[in-house]
């Protein structure tokens, strides 16, 4: 099992929850973890919370991930806080109008910008480095929404099969580099995203999510674990 105490790790959207409790718990296993999210306040709430815990150490750094300038600032930060990115967690999404009738093109935009470019832009910016060291991983969280497509899930499905293609690429692109690529796909998690939306059976933690991340990592270092679907019962 490979020891994550001391590695540092990059979560985007890690202000609320996925993120957040990826965050949460790779610090817990002993990281150095930097949070990105656009609301600086939630950040640093969650930065604090960490650091008090005693366990690993996190650093908040305001990214916008549709912003290739911005997440390139992200990564920077991050070397220059501890030196290496050996994790990188594109979990940021957005989850808006997924039908094409709706005709809301501005959000559709908006998805295409975070849930798409900002996993290109985050894999651009960190790789460089983990190719150089022979040593990396990138874990992409996905959705269910990335291999199955509902009567309003049109678009946000759209921009999670792109996810999930750019996961099995790239885990080709680079083979034999040292550096791993996973991508997870949850099924219903208990997040904001949900909204108010009612549902008749207990759904998916985020934290449920963290340990599939944990497992994912601690795997030894000839083990990429490609894929991971996790659905409530």
């Amino acid at each position: 099992m490979e020891n994550l105490r001391g590695k540092t790790a990059i979560v985007t959207g890690a202000s609320s929850g996925i993120g957040k409790a990826i965050a949460r718990r790779l610090a817990n296993e002993g990281m150095n973890v930097v949070l990105a999210a656009r609301s600086a306040e939630k950040l640093s709430d969650v930065e604090e919370e960490i650091n008090s815990s005693g366990s690993g150490e996190a650093v908040s750094v305001p990214t916008d991930m549709a912003d290739k300038a911005s997440v390139g600032e992200l990564v920077r930060q991050a070397q220059e806080a501890y030196g290496s990115v050996d994790v990188l967690v594109n979990n940021a999404g957005q989850m808006l109008a997924g039908t094409v009738r709706s005709g809301k093109t501005d959000e559709w935009d908006s998805m295409i910008d975070v849930n798409i470019k900002g996993v290109l832009y985050g894999a651009d910016a960190v790789l460089p480095k983990m190719i150089e060291r022979c040593s990396g991983h990138i874990l992409n969280i996905d959705s269910v929404s990335g291999h199955e497509v509902t009567k309003t899930s049109t678009v946000y499905s759209a921009t999670k099969f792109a996810v999930r293609a750019i996961s099995m690429g790239l885990e080709k692109e680079l083979a034999r580099t040292g550096v791993r690529v996973t991508n997870i796909s949850p099924g219903m998690v208990d997040t904001p995203l949900m909204g108010s939306r009612s549902v008749d059976r207990k759904i998916l933690d985020p934290e449920n999510i963290a340990d599939a991340i944990v497992y994912a990592l601690t795997q030894p270092a000839h083990v990429n674990v490609n894929e991971i679907t996790i659905r409530p019962v």
